[in-house]
């Protein structure tokens, strides 16, 4: 562990709570002490009515050695677009020759996708350690607040830990969500991007937009570079008045000013306060992935407050995979995945679908949806009558929409419904429905994806 500052007591001492360090020696052991702990993700639209607070997570950092302090970082919020904006920022850094780390969630495939180094998920081995290192301590977190560190907040600090005890050079930062209570807000990050500002979460964040703007805005310092994509005057006005170091915005200060389709991606022209990059070819699809990479230039040019090659660019991206960002896994069918689960994402799945890949045959639709959020908005967003059958699911998730319920709401948009409970089935069903020569689109929610690729990717190794 990095720097490690433990009170001065032998660390197998009973507490007076009762509570003993953990000694966990396997990865199972890890994950099963992991899971021990509670889960915003799950409970998500339940009664959160605890009062927000940094307090856990600040004394956990504290008794850590406070390892985050050490190395430079980049973080990121916004309702869509992060997780992509994300791994681009850590291609851009790393091309340079860095070491990155980042931390993102929820995991698509595996919990060791939330910590990685250089877009790479810790070996299990790592992981272990990594929470071993959390599980040595969080006696004393309980013994002065009187309760267990989150499941979300033992691997943020895991994280932490870990990219100081490796010497990463700099870390990239994703948002749980908000900003201003979120664990990953005990940093004090050089550069801060906000994505763009959604109505996700409006029953814990809100009531309005403009609460979500303010919530967004607390990972800024004064000290902080700030990269706003949001361009809604009403909500950039809260984030400009957030006293920071410097600010760029979107359209006025970066963009991408061309942006044309090309074969496996996108060719596109991007513009920050230090130049034009034209020509820089994205290997991935949807033209929002081009706003995405004019966030990522301009953070990292920020960051290192200098222009970045073409060449270093071209590099980066050259490297660059989106796994459940409309990812295609298979062909004969062409099986498309992506884990959009909001009105505003299901808009630019469905215009990348249509507009730039525009299908011959209508395509088959595989969907689960996650509560509290109304399935009828997202799937007007989708124009889900563009699809040839629809195939109602649910994710093996505590909060996912059972499929029965679900396909009562699809219903009666001229589309024929059919009801699948489990994931591997329904894709088997869409399969065989679309043949081929056919295509199928399976989204709704982070956690439908990530099923859908545990059947289709490691079937296809």
């Amino acid at each position: 562990m990095a720097s490690a500052k433990r009170p001065k007591r032998s660390k197998n001492r009973l507490r007076r709570d009762g509570n003993t360090p953990e000694t966990l020696n396997t990865y199972e052991e890890a994950l099963d002490w992991l899971q021990g702990h509670y889960n915003l993700e799950k409970n998500l639209g339940g009664d959160e009515t605890t009062a927000p607070s940094l307090e856990r997570m600040t004394i956990l950092m504290e008794l850590l050695g406070n390892p985050h302090k050490d190395i430079p970082a980049v973080h990121v919020t916004g309702t869509n677009g992060k997780g992509s904006t994300s791994r681009m920022l850590v291609e851009l850094i790393g091309a340079t020759g860095l070491d990155v780390g980042s931390y993102t969630s929820p995991h698509i495939d595996r919990v060791n996708d939330r910590i990685m180094i250089a877009n790479e998920p810790l070996d299990d081995e790592s992981m272990t350690r990594a929470l071993s290192e959390i599980a040595q301590v969080e006696p004393w977190v309980i013994e002065a607040t009187g309760q267990p560190p989150s499941y979300f907040e033992v691997l943020c600090a895991a994280a932490y830990n870990w990219f100081a005890a490796t010497a990463v050079d700099v870390n990239v930062i994703e948002v749980g969500m908000g900003g201003r209570w979120d664990a990953t807000n005990v940093i004090d990050a050089q550069v801060a991007v906000i994505t763009n500002i959604g109505s996700d979460h409006l029953e814990i964040i809100g009531p309005t937009l403009v609460d979500i703007a303010r919530e967004k805005a607390g990972i800024i310092s004064s000290e902080t570079h700030v990269i706003c994509g949001e361009t809604s005057p009403e909500l950039t006005e809260v984030i400009v008045a957030t006293e920071c170091r410097e600010i760029w915005h979107r359209h006025s200060d970066f963009d991408a000013s061309e942006d044309r389709l090309a074969v496996g991606g996108r060719l596109v022209d991007l513009v920050t306060p230090h130049g034009v990059h034209e020509e820089i070819f994205l290997p991935v699809n949807g033209a929002h992935q081009s706003q995405n990479a004019s966030i990522a230039v301009a953070a990292a040019e920020a960051f290192f407050g200098r222009q970045l090659e073409a060449e270093l660019i071209s590099e980066a991206f050259g490297h660059l995979t989106l796994p459940a960002r409309f990812e295609i896994v298979q062909r004969q069918p062409t099986v498309i995945i992506d884990g959009a689960h909001n009105p505003p994402a299901a808009h630019v799945v469905a215009e990348t679908l249509f507009h730039d890949f525009a299908v011959e045959e209508q395509p088959v639709l595989v969907i689960g949806a996650n509560r509290p959020r109304d399935p009828r908005e997202f799937l007007d967003a989708l124009n889900v009558t563009e699809f040839s059958k629809i195939i109602a699911t649910a994710a093996d998730w505590p909060r996912a929409v059972p499929a029965d319920e679900l396909a009562v709401a699809i219903e009666g948009n001229g589309v024929e419904v059919e009801l699948i409970p489990r994931v591997p089935d329904a894709i088997n069903r869409a399969i065989e429905i679309a043949g081929e020569s056919g295509s199928i689109l399976i989204t709704g929610s982070l956690y439908v994806a990530s099923e859908a690729r545990s059947q289709l990717v490691e079937t296809s190794r």
